[in-house]
């Protein structure tokens, strides 16, 4: 009887996965409706940047609970190696991005050894740390990254996917949109094999998680390497949609490290679909009160970003996916 009801259940459908792939194939259209140069479109497609930003945060910080606050020294690792390579040896971004993983990778696994030694706070000053340092190094090496000048894009008169050369942000959309998608796939594939398991146990107890056998510092490092990398690869993607930045943009802590932390806890920490509901929010909602203001609050994005967290906080602490879940409990309970 048990086997026949497992196997019922087994034929069912899978709604909740169903409904992700219908809203993808909606993503997927949602630009054909836009302006290819419109302000919306740039809007959407800065929100799955951040979204995929905030799910390869989610690795580290969501599902094993190291608040990491210096994830800016991955992004513009992947951003200054990728736009270097194409500068100066005419390589695709395509590759600069791959190299610029692989060295946001080694940078991932020597910054773990010291940092995984700390809890708490102390975790995430080093984390911040880091970053900084990375930024201060930028500017210094101006040979290299242009130093405070920053670097521009190359200009490509023709569209080129190799070059990731385009005149419009549509195809950016289809490109971040599609990145997103990828490491929503390998976040969902840590958080349900092995490797979330143990970094749930990291999570909930990390010294009872080494007394019954768990690694954990191998646990945490396959995570930081894993969110390194795709981190990384995002800052690839960014600089390409923006042609032109510099070590304060893409090393900043406010513009990319807490940007990213804030869309996975305003969206739901830990869950699957929390930093991509995050970010829809949080970026429309910072840019369009930026144009709206024209300027004029200089510190509207800080201001922005605590009065979302306490607001956050003091109605549902979990996110807006479990006050979505908590409001739907309610109307299910109070239907005839």
């Amino acid at each position: 009887m048990a086997a026949a009801s497992r196997t019922e259940a087994s034929r069912r459908p899978d709604w909740r996965a169903l409904a992700l792939a219908a809203a993808f194939v909606a993503a997927i259209a949602v630009p054909l409706f836009l302006d290819p140069q419109g302000y919306w479109i740039r809007i959407l497609t800065l929100a799955l940047i951040f979204a995929a930003l905030g799910q390869a945060w989610n690795i580290v910080g969501g599902l094993a609970n190291q608040i990491s606050l210096g994830h800016a020294a991955y992004f513009g690792t992947g951003a200054y190696a990728s736009t270097v390579l194409l500068i100066h040896f005419g390589l695709s971004p395509w590759i600069g991005m791959v190299a610029g993983m692989a060295l946001a990778v080694v940078i991932a696994l020597v910054l773990s050894v010291p940092t995984f030694r700390l809890k708490g706070h102390y975790f995430a000053l080093a984390t911040l740390a880091a970053g900084e340092a990375m930024r201060v190094i930028a500017n210094s090496w101006k040979e290299v990254t242009g130093g405070p000048v920053g670097l521009s894009v190359p200009f490509t008169p023709e569209d080129s996917f190799w070059l990731m050369a385009y005149g419009a942000p549509r195809p950016f959309y289809w490109i971040a949109l599609g990145a997103l998608a990828v490491i929503t796939v390998v976040f969902w594939r840590i958080k349900s094999g092995a490797l979330g398991y143990r970094l749930r146990a990291v999570k909930e107890n990390e010294e009872a998680a080494e007394v019954v056998g768990v690694n954990t510092f191998r646990a945490k490092l396959w995570a930081s390497l894993i969110s390194a990398a795709a981190t990384a690869a995002m800052g690839t993607i960014y600089v390409q949609f923006n042609y032109f930045f510099d070590p304060d943009t893409v090393f900043g802590v406010a513009s990319i490290s807490i940007r990213m932390a804030l869309v996975a806890i305003v969206g739901g920490i830990g869950t699957v679909i929390g930093p991509i509901v995050g970010a829809l929010v949080v970026i429309p909602l910072e840019e369009v009160a930026s144009a709206a203001l024209q300027g004029q609050a200089a510190g509207l994005s800080a201001f922005a970003y605590g009065a979302i967290l306490i607001a956050i906080i003091l109605i549902e602490p979990r996110g807006l996916v479990a006050l979505w879940q908590r409001l739907r409990g309610r109307m299910s309970r109070r239907a005839p």
